[in-house]
Formats: C-alpha cells, sequence, structure tokens
C-alpha cells in the first residue's frame, strides 16, 4: 500500500520532520518498507495556454505557440488531436526528464528538436502516461483555468513534489479501516497527540422499501448496500483534476470517472465499490427490475471476468447475481456480462462487506490479488457501506442521478464496551499515565470514553473490528504513547521459574553450534509435492484451510524434508562442509487433537550433515553428532536396527539408518539417524555425502525433568577405581548396575606388567 504525504498533510497538522513521521509511524502504527521521493520528479514541467494553434499540411502535427507566463511565445510542434487554441496544458520544458521515465535506467530528458526539418520545437506539451499520471497517450491533458494560470509548476497546482511512504500490507492485516486515507490519518494525529475530526458527510438519500436485495447467507455478507444511478447528462471528463493525481501516485491509474470514483473512495475510506451496467444486469437476469441475490456458487458454476478470464466457481465462493444468474466474483472482480463501457446509461452502484475467510480462499484459488480483495480479506466492517456509495453518487451527480436507493442490513453490529481501570493499564505496561492521559490518549482515536470515577467504561468505534477485551485497550493506550516511552524497570515480585522446554533448546542450541552446526528457521507449512519427495503420507498431514499459497497447503509432519530443500540451497555454495539444524513444532493427523479440539503438536529437532569428501561413512558422522550431543544433555541411548513403518524414518535407507532408544526403556524410540535413500538424495538433487537425524525433544525434555525429580540438588563428581581381572566391558556394566542414575565416563586402564588383575578407573557424576 502507497501512502501520499501531501494527501495524509489535508487530515493531520504535521508538525515535526518528514523523517521523524516515518519513525513514529513505523515504530507505533505499521511497518514502513520505503519512502519514494517524488519531490523533484515534476521539476520544470509549467503550466501553459495554447495562443495558437495551427496544422501542419499534410501531416497530423500541430505548430502550437505557447505562453508560460513570460512576454515572448514558445514554439512547439504537438501531434495530439486534442490540442487547440485557449487551453491550458502541461509542457515540459527542454532540458527536464519526462516523469514517465524516471525510473528507466536511463531517463529521458526532453530537449529541443527539429521537426520534418524545419520546424523548431522546444520540449512538448505531455499527455497522461508521459506524466506517470494514467494511461492515456490520446491526447495531451488539459488543465481546468479556474485551477491555474500560465506559468504555474505542475507540481505546485496538483501538489506532486510529494513523498510515497510504502507500508507493509501484512503488518495491517488486523487493522482494515488503516487501508483508507481517512483511517490511516486518524492513526497518525493519535500518535502525534492531535484531535483527529473529519467531516464525514452524509447526504441522508432516503431508502426504498422494496426489497429486490436477497442475502441468502448473512455469515458470507453481513450488509450489501447499493444505489441505481440513472444517466440524465453528460459526464465526460475533461480536466486532469486532483483526484486522478492521488490514485497515480497510490499505485492505480485514471480509467473513466465512474470507475475512477469508485478507486478514489476506495482510498479515501478503505471500503470497496462496484458498477454494474443497469440494463446489462436486468438483460442478464431476465427482468423489468434488478433482483440482487447474494449466495454461495454453486459447484461447476461458471464466470467470465472483466478481464475476460472464464473462472469455474468452487463452492466456497460468493457471488452476486441478476436474478440467480452470476454476474460477479463478490469482492474480487467483476463479470464481462455487466461492464461499465462507453454505452452505459444506468448504474447499480454496489457497497458491500462479504467474509473474509470466504475471500481468502476465492483469492488463493483464483489468483486475484486487486486492491479490493486486499481490502475485503482484512475484514471491513459494515458501518460505512452506504455512507460510501452516496458519496460516490454525489461525485457522479454531474451525469447521474439517484433513483433508489437500497440498504439490507439483516443484523446490526453491536458496539463493544470494555470497562477497565486506569490501574489496570499502568499495572500491565508498567506506567504511571493519568486518567486524563489516558482518556484524551483514546478519544483522539475515536473511542468514547465515560468516566464512572471507579472505573473508565470505554466504547470501541464502530471502524475498530479489532477491540474486544481489556488488554486490547491497555494495547491502544501503549501504542499510541510508545512503548519506547516506557521506562524498563526490575520487576518487583520474584523472579518466575525458567521454562524447561527453553532451556533444554538452549543447550541443544550451544551444543550444536559448538560442533559447528548453523541453526535454520523454515515454514511450518509445506506443499504436498514435498511431502511426497520424502515418501510421507499427505492423508496423515492437517490440510490448511485458508493457506497462505497454493504451494503451503499442509502443515509438516516432520523438520527434516525442509532441511532437505535447504541443503540443496547450501551445496551449491562453494562450501566443503556443513552441518544444518531446526528445533520446531511437528504435527501428525494421527496424533489426534487435544481437549481444545486443536491439533496435537510435538517439538522435533532435525538435523542434516553435508560433505564433498569425506573419508568417514556420512551415518557414522551424523550418529557421531547425535551421540555427543545426547551424551552432553545426559541422555543414555542406544541404537537399534531401523523399522521403517516408523513416520521418521521414511527419507532413510533402512540399510544405513538406526533408531535411537532410551537404553533404560529400550521401548521408548527417541529418533531416527541414517543416510538418506538414494531415491530422496535425487528428488532434491543432492550429493551422496548426506545424512541426518531427528529427534523427539519433548521425550528428552520428560527424561531430564524426572531426572531431576529424582535427583534435585547439586551436581556431584567422584572417581571410582576397581581392582578386578574382569574386561573392562564386564567392569563397567557391574558399575552401571551400583549406579543406575549416574553419568559414567572411563578416566583409565593400568595393568602392571606380569599381573592378571588390573585397575579400572571411572568417573561417577550425579546430583
Amino acid at each position: 500500500m502507497k501512502i501520499s504525504l501531501n494527501w495524509l498533510k489535508k487530515y493531520v497538522d504535521i508538525k515535526i520532520p518528514n523523517d521523524e513521521l516515518v519513525r513514529l509511524i513505523g515504530a507505533r502504527l505499521v511497518e514502513v518498507e520505503g519512502v519514494i521521493d517524488e519531490t523533484h520528479k515534476y521539476d520544470n514541467i509549467y503550466i501553459v495556454r495554447v495562443e495558437k494553434a495551427e496544422k501542419i499540411p499534410e501531416t497530423h502535427l500541430t505548430l502550437c505557440q505557447i505562453n508560460d507566463g513570460e512576454s515572448e511565445l514558445i514554439q512547439v510542434v504537438c501531434g495530439a488531436p486534442n490540442v487547440r487554441e485557449g487551453m491550458l496544458a502541461a509542457w515540459i520544458k527542454p532540458g527536464a526528464i519526462v516523469p514517465a521515465s524516471v525510473k528507466e535506467d536511463a531517463p529521458f530528458v526532453i530537449g529541443k528538436r527539429k521537426m520534418l526539418g524545419k520546424y523548431d520545437s522546444n520540449g512538448m506539451l505531455a499527455a497522461a502516461d508521459e506524466l506517470d499520471l494514467g494511461e492515456d497517450h490520446d491526447g495531451i491533458v488539459e488543465i481546468d483555468p479556474k485551477m491555474a494560470k500560465p506559468g504555474d509548476l505542475l507540481a505546485n497546482v496538483f501538489e506532486l513534489n510529494d513523498l510515497i511512504l510504502e507500508i507493509e500490507n501484512k503488518s495491517l492485516t488486523h487493522r482494515p479501516d488503516c487501508f483508507g486515507m481517512i483511517g490511516f490519518a486518524r492513526e497518525v494525529a493519535g500518535i502525534l497527540n492531535e484531535k483527529f475530526e473529519y467531516n464525514d458527510e452524509k447526504n441522508e438519500l432516503s431508502k426504498n422499501d422494496d426489497k429486490r436485495i436477497e442475502i441468502k447467507d448473512e455469515n458470507i455478507c453481513s450488509r450489501y448496500s447499493a444505489i441505481i444511478l440513472e444517466k440524465h447528462g453528460e459526464l465526460k471528463k475533461k480536466y486532469l483534476t486532483w483526484e486522478d493525481c492521488v490514485l497515480s501516485k497510490s499505485g492505480m491509474k485514471p480509467i473513466n470517472p465512474i470507475v475512477d470514483a469508485t478507486n478514489y473512495l476506495m482510498l479515501l475510506t478503505g471500503q470497496p465499490l462496484h458498477a454494474f451496467d443497469y440494463d446489462k444486469f436486468i438483460k442478464v437476469g431476465k427482468t423489468d427490475e434488478p433482483k440482487i441475490i447474494v449466495r454461495l456458487a454453486k459447484k461447476g458454476e461458471k464466470l467470465t471476468l472483466l478481464d475476460e478470464k472464464e473462472v469455474v466457481l468452487t463452492e466456497n465462493d460468493i457471488v452476486i447475481t441478476s436474478n440467480d444468474v452470476p454476474v460477479a466474483l463478490a469482492g474480487a472482480m467483476g463479470g464481462e456480462s455487466t461492464m461499465i463501457d462507453e454505452n452505459t446509461k444506468n448504474i447499480i452502484l454496489e457497497s458491500a462487506t462479504f467474509s473474509l475467510y470466504n475471500l481468502r480462499k476465492t483469492q488463493m484459488v483464483h489468483g486475484i490479488f486487486s486492491e479490493a480483495i486486499t481490502r475485503f480479506t482484512k475484514g471491513q466492517p459494515p458501518y460505512q457501506t452506504l455512507v460510501v456509495a452516496e458519496t460516490c453518487a454525489k461525485m457522479l451527480e454531474e451525469g447521474f442521478k439517484v433513483s433508489a436507493v437500497m440498504d439490507e442490513y439483516p443484523k446490526p453490529e453491536k458496539e463493544t464496551v470494555v470497562k477497565i481501570t486506569t490501574t489496570e493499564i499502568n499495572a500491565l505496561l508498567g506506567t504511571d499515565y493519568s486518567k486524563s492521559l489516558i482518556v484524551k490518549t483514546l478519544e483522539n482515536v475515536g473511542f468514547l470514553i465515560n468516566d464512572q470515577n471507579e472505573y473508565l467504561e470505554i466504547i470501541a468505534p464502530v471502524w475498530r473490528t479489532d477491540i474486544h477485551i481489556k488488554e486490547d485497550v491497555i494495547e491502544e493506550v501503549g501504542r499510541l504513547l510508545g512503548y519506547d516511552n516506557i521506562k524498563p524497570t526490575l520487576p518487583m515480585h520474584a523472579t518466575a521459574e525458567k521454562n524447561a522446554n527453553f532451556e533444554l533448546k538452549r543447550e541443544i542450541r550451544e551444543l550444536l553450534s559448538k560442533f559447528g552446526a548453523n541453526e535454520v528457521l523454515t515454514y511450518s507449512f509445506v506443499s504436498e509435492k514435498l511431502l511426497e519427495k520424502v515418501g510421507l503420507n499427505k492423508n496423515n498431514s492437517h490440510k490448511i484451510v485458508n493457506s497462505i499459497s497454493p504451494e503451503l497447503q499442509y502443515v509438516r509432519q516432520s523438520i527434516v524434508p525442509s532441511l532437505l530443500e535447504k541443503t540443496y540451497l547450501n551445496e551449491k555454495l562453494p562450501v566443503e562442509k556443513f552441518a544444518i539444524f531446526e528445533m520446531n513444532k511437528v504435527y501428525q493427523k494421527d496424533w489426534g487433537f487435544d481437549s481444545e479440539k486443536v491439533p496435537v503438536e510435538k517439538n522435533a529437532l532435525g538435523f542434516v550433515v553435508a560433505e564433498r569428501k569425506s573419508k568417514e561413512t556420512a551415518f557414522y558422522k551424523a550418529k557421531k553428532y547425535v551421540e555427543k550431543l545426547l551424551e552432553d544433555l545426559n541422555i543414555m541411548v542406544e541404537f537399534l536396527p531401523l523399522n521403517n513403518n516408523e513416520a521418521l524414518a521414511k527419507p532413510f535407507e533402512p540399510k544405513r539408518a538406526a533408531e535411537i532408544r532410551l537404553k533404560d526403556e529400550p521401548k521408548v524410540l527417541v529418533g531416527v539417524v541414517g543416510e538418506f535413500k538414494n531415491s530422496v538424495r535425487n528428488e532434491f538433487k543432492l550429493a551422496p555425502y548426506l545424512a541426518g537425524f531427528e529427534i523427539d525433544l519433548d521425550l528428552l525434555l520428560e527424561k531430564r525433568s524426572r531426572k531431576k525429580e529424582l535427583k534435585f540438588g547439586i551436581k556431584k563428581s567422584e572417581d571410582l577405581t576397581v581392582t578386578t581381572t574382569k574386561t573392562y566391558a564386564e567392569t563397567l556394566t557391574e558399575v552401571e548396575k551400583k549406579y543406575p542414575e549416574a553419568k559414567i565416563s572411563p578416566l583409565s586402564v593400568y595393568q602392571p606388567e606380569g599381573q592378571e588383575a588390573k585397575n579400572i578407573s571411572f568417573r561417577i557424576e550425579s546430583f
């Protein structure tokens, strides 16, 4: 999303430097990915009046004499069909850069040219596409004489000397109100501790009582407003407008007066609009008047969209129908059968709210990522559908008059009320904000506050769909006043116990890093193709309903497949050897669901080691890593032949892999270590020397916890020397029986020359 700083300043009194404003927006509202500097994009482009326009015989060219506000006229040759005497136009002066070429490697600098070998042409009179203010190249832009005079800079008249903020959409997913300039400006005002006031003019058009709108399910469409507009005059855009410039700076090109009005209001309010050709609409439905039905699509239904692409609808898609005949994919794109064109006489103006969950699926299935669906998938609230449609009708009144206003709103939303005390707010934030400051901060962004002495009754504004509980209100106070302004203090209560899971991961991270391995972090979501590559059954994976990508439709069962993908990328680098690991959650359908009906999750550690050349077998390399790791964690294990029925075993070669089981509980499987199957290596295009392991971290944590319960205290170390004629292995077995919970390490074996008995020394470590 792009935000024009000049447009923002029309709604907020900004008294701080631009760089400080950008910093505050990034710290307290949304991530600013970048700032596009357009302060010099329109340098040396002037508004001029065409004083003379003479056609050059046998050409399409016109010889123009233009007035740039100076005493002498300037000659320019122009090929536009609409150039005429008396009009105001945009003149790119010789030496200036053509704005449309600014981002090119070699921007085009206009100069003084000799046309047809005899006509001097100084600079050029520019079309909208050359000014980067539209896609029209049929003629030069015309300026309204009421807005400017010859000699004015184009940038000054249309506020084109601007900074454009590039906003990271994902960090605003929970804030649909901020996808419109009004909502964004309100937040900026709150950040700057300024009261925000916006005159939301109500046109107060009277609604009809007829029921020409039918919503089949209020869960897919909470409100549908529509206005019928009848043509009563010409709505032909003649002049370049300030709104055209706003659209262009926001990344949208002007198209025609109707579409431009809907797009402008979407950028202003966040509420998408759509216009149907009224006469085409009723023709499709074979009715005398429109019958609008909002419903789920039927399996196999087809619809040709505005981009001429025919889509096969799914039962999840929401469609707008004319008497049950689909004419639009709701919230995504209109249909070709009811599109606006140059012959359109009457309009149905739609303003509605659709289920964000359905539209997220629609977006992914059909690959539609329009500005409208981007806003709908954030959960646009229904409060402003009708007022925005009325505003649009007002903008189009030169060519259309209102003949009907319809509004179907089955279940109006109730206001959210939160009761909270200043003590609760300060206690959670660690602040000492006064009640008056808290009230002012929240009122600045539209909250209504009733001071009940003992507590504050806070009524969330209708556009704040993310406010539900006390913590939401506390977060608002902390965010608007700045988390960076909260002074860090030590807690007054006793320090909490360490999280055993975090501690285990910390130890593993330190040990594997010490062994030379690098930690990576990969997506928990994987593709069906990845599961197939390693031989895992996709039916044992939970499928994601609203996947973020068609390639990431399943939750992974195992860590190792994700690491193999990264191994391929690392093997392309000029490194002789490397080892990577990841600790994360895994899920399998076989594990079922917990008491809250949430899939059971487990913590796992995956590890892969690769080398270009090595004298050591890959299996033993991986075994050495896991053996040393578990030994340092004081977990005694043994390695047994691989049971290929285990899900973890699927990527591994059975004859060069082993199960890792607890030494004192052989039935308990810790994990699997080994080399990977040739088929797996070939699928990932990996080198032969490759091995790895995956182990169950939850099991390790449980084992360590049991040991700590049995042996809570200070770690003890003692040395034991045994004089015996038995072998070392027999002696070690006897010592292990005597000290079952201890870690036993050999120190030395000494046998005097000529004697049968020997001294075997051990170090015994226990709690």
